[in-house]
């Protein structure tokens, strides 16, 4: 008879405060015993048997039983051995125990294996435990679904573990998550100091209840979880109270209590998460714990123990020094105690126990077949020569078991959310799956729609329209938020930069997101665009009336005084600057870009160059009425004349060039305003635009600085004052143009410039021309010749 020998099940004939939640293992183990010895199939002509031995926490004793497999049954003489019916083939083992490897026997663990340095230890070591790296990762990637990037962790405080955490969960750090506390635990025994585990506890409390972090990972061995209770419990003894948290525990953690701790609160747990081994239904489990009694499985040694445990009742012949005054009869159900004192559903503990017994008994039975198959001398086969891959089996219900070449089983993580209930129970919910298999690109999923999603962060998140800034002497996840600046936009939170709006948009009031701007321009039916275009037409009218009242009188002498060519050409260039004012409004096109500045320069060159024809008219005929006279010669229609061409012909070369280099384009204004996109006219090359506007400049300061020297001559009718006067006015205008118009933007800018011509075009008309007209019209006296030789004396 094959035996094995199973360790650690925390469960003791000598010590009756027993773990009743444990005692599960045991079962699984029993039934699982019990299949495989009745499937005709599985191990034919072998009996499988077990010895339990209990390790109290302890590793110590662990140690010692492993010794006792160096000795002869009920003779401990370590290394002599001499009973082979009680050889054991496997151990199956919760806590991997290093002696083991002297006496090369296989240890499967049903729970997970520390870190371990030695190769050799680990050849004999196989875990019905998945890998443990999957298991963080499945951690992290919780940490990072509920954005949990400030979080505490507690655990063990043994050496191996120890080292495991400190090279794991910096990689945590890498991926934004940050620690407000790593503290250890002490590790729970039956022989543990109360009082001495009382005030480390406390401290540990302390700490845990000031943290921020609502967020705690708890990393540990399957007794962890009476240390936790005793941890969330003991603030309330000085009259503090509990600790809230959310809870994550790994896999080696599940539910266990001592006996004290039954009466205690269980929502301390509800709402919890924890990785669990991935559990498929057992058959037949079920009703094999209903049908338990003591007394129809009286070969239990264990099972009157944890009945009188589990129901708070004592057998008659118990020896106990208990004076309960409940007797148990032994026929008491199992369904009716709470989930916190055991529970009918297998665990993940004890679903892996129930694999670990199939995977020794399928390891055995593929060397009963390689022995008869090639009838080796004896029929003796090794077990420690199996490989790890060669142990692939399938259950019962046929699901496929398989450890891979690293002794680790090949399966994945359940993700559980806790829930618990009045009556002390509590259930298991399956909430998501850690398996890089089933989901190779995450190795995640989650269903958390039914799941708690409180915060736990060092501070608030920083909300869209912020950004962050890091605090000074605080780890990375603790952080200012700013409001982005102008301009600009976050959209997301926690966001380390806000980013610049695209040129056609623009941030809305609290800057989490960019509106389209709306496009503009200087239109007919804007206020603007319909005050002016009226403005520009009223002005043509006076001008095309005031041109009417010249050509009725050009007879007389007034009219004929100044030289009628030039009064013509002046009025006719005023009519079409009127007219030039309407090619700025309306929306752009690309005609109307190539002709409002050059129509506008070459327009305005012509009446300037006439104003100042007039002005040096006027000059020439005072000087030429002196006795010696050079300037007689130059008196007459053909200078004005080759005044106004060769401005003329000046400013159209300027606009030629400019049209031939980089003419003016319809373009959009994105940067100018902060709202709006303003459909404009591009100047093109804007040298070109000054160049045309310093020309009409030094026109313009020509012919005021000639009509100033000219306005006390002796006439009646001498234009030179009035011209001064218009002259002043223009360049008025026009020197208020140049910083008003650069420091407009989109359709004003236009407006500006639609202003200044008719503003500059207004004072040449209404200065130069309405004192005639006021003559001709209103004195017709004073139009008559006497009048304009009267001197002055």
């Amino acid at each position: 008879i094959y035996r094995l020998i199973f360790l650690h099940i925390y469960l003791s004939r000598e010590i009756v405060q027993v773990i009743t939640q444990n005692y599960q293992h045991l079962l699984a183990l029993i039934f699982a015993v019990k299949e495989i010895n009745a499937n005709p199939l599985l191990l034919p002509n072998i009996t499988l048997g077990f010895y339990i031995s209990n390790s109290n926490f302890l590793a110590k004793w662990t140690f010692l039983a492993s010794m006792q497999l160096l000795s002869t049954w009920d003779k401990f003489v370590p290394n002599y051995k001499c009973d082979t019916q009680n050889k054991p083939v496997a151990l199956n083992v919760l806590i991997i125990a290093s002696t083991n490897r002297i006496v090369f026997v296989l240890q499967i663990a049903y729970g997970s294996a520390p870190p371990m340095d030695d190769k050799n230890q680990a050849a004999f070591v196989h875990q019905m435990f998945p890998n443990g790296d999957h298991q963080y990762m499945g951690i992290l990637q919780l940490l990072l679904h509920f954005q949990w990037s400030w979080i505490g962790v507690l655990y063990l405080d043994d050496d191996p573990w120890k080292r495991f955490i400190h090279t794991v969960f910096p990689k945590f750090s890498q991926k934004g998550i940050c620690f407000d506390f790593m503290l250890e635990i002490t590790q729970m025994t039956f022989f543990s100091e109360v009082e001495t585990m009382r005030d480390g506890l406390l401290e540990i409390a302390c700490l845990v209840k000031k943290s921020i972090a609502n967020v705690v990972i708890v990393h540990g061995e399957i007794q962890t979880m009476i240390t936790l209770r005793m941890l969330i419990e003991i603030p309330e003894y000085h009259e503090e109270s509990r600790i809230s948290k959310i809870w994550i525990m790994t896999a080696q953690v599940d539910f266990t209590s001592v006996p004290f701790q039954r009466s205690g609160d269980l929502r301390f747990i509800h709402g919890a998460l924890s990785i669990s081994v991935h559990t498929e239904d057992v058959s037949g489990f079920h009703d094999f714990l209903k049908n338990r009694k003591p007394n129809s499985n009286p070969q239990d040694g264990f099972l009157k123990d944890f009945w009188q445990q589990a129901f708070l009742c004592l057998f008659p012949d118990s020896s106990l020094d208990d004076h309960s005054e409940t007797i148990c009869s032994g026929e008491e159900k199992l369904e009716s105690l709470p989930g916190s004192v055991f529970e009918l559903n297998m665990t993940s503990h004890s679903y892996s126990m129930y694999n670990a017994v199939y995977a020794v008994a399928h390891a055995l039975h593929q060397m009963s077949f390689s022995v008869f198959k090639h009838r080796t001398a004896g029929g003796k086969q090794n077990l420690r020569k199996l490989q790890s891959w060669q142990v692939m089996f399938n259950l019962l219900q046929d699901t496929l078991v398989t450890l891979n070449e690293n002794g680790d089983l090949a399966t994945g993580f359940d993700i559980i959310n806790w829930v618990t209930f009045n009556n002390e129970s509590f259930l298991r919910v399956k909430v998501g799956r850690v398996d890089s298999q089933t989901f190779p690109n995450i190795g995640f999923a989650i269903h958390d729609n039914a799941i708690e999603r409180p915060f736990s962060l060092c501070n608030d998140n920083c909300r869209p329209g912020y950004s962050k800034k890091k605090k000074e002497g605080k780890p990375f996840c603790c952080f200012d938020c700013i409001p982005c600046p102008e301009g600009k936009i976050s959209n997301q939170r926690n966001v380390d930069d806000c980013f610049q709006c695209p040129e056609d948009h623009y941030p809305n009031k609290i800057r989490d997101f960019c509106i389209p701007k709306y496009i503009i321009f200087l239109g007919f039916e804007d206020p603007f665009g319909t005050g002016l275009a009226s403005s520009a037409l009223f002005l043509f009218c006076v001008t095309v009336v005031v041109l009417g009242i010249f050509l009725k009188h050009r007879d007389t002498p007034i009219v004929k005084a100044n030289n009628r060519t030039l009064t013509y050409t002046l009025l006719l260039s005023l009519l079409l600057s009127f007219l030039c004012a309407l090619l700025f409004i309306g929306k752009p096109q690309k005609m109307t870009c190539l002709l409002r500045q050059t129509a506008f320069g070459i327009i305005f060159s012509v009446a300037i160059s006439s104003v100042l024809a007039k002005t040096i008219t006027v000059i020439l005929a005072f000087q030429t009425t002196k006795p010696v006279s050079c300037l007689r010669k130059w008196l007459g229609k053909r200078t004005a004349t080759s005044i106004i061409i060769f401005c003329f012909l000046i400013q159209v070369t300027i606009c030629i060039v400019w049209l031939s280099t980089f003419p003016p384009f319809p373009d959009f204004g994105v940067i100018s305003m902060a709202e709006e996109i303003s459909l404009e006219c591009n100047e093109g090359s804007v040298s070109m635009f000054y160049c045309v506007l310093g020309f009409m400049g030094f026109l313009s300061i020509c012919s005021f600085t000639s009509a100033f020297f000219a306005r006390k001559l002796p006439d009646s009718f001498n234009e030179a004052k009035f011209i001064t006067i218009s002259m002043l006015v223009f360049c008025s205008v026009w020197i208020s143009f140049v910083p008003a118009y650069l420091s407009s933007k989109g359709k004003h800018m236009v407006a500006v410039e639609i202003f200044s011509i008719l503003a500059s075009s207004a004072g040449l008309l209404g200065f130069i021309f309405f004192p005639k007209c006021y003559i001709i019209v209103m004195r017709p006296d004073m139009n008559i010749r006497k009048q304009l030789i009267k001197r002055k004396h």
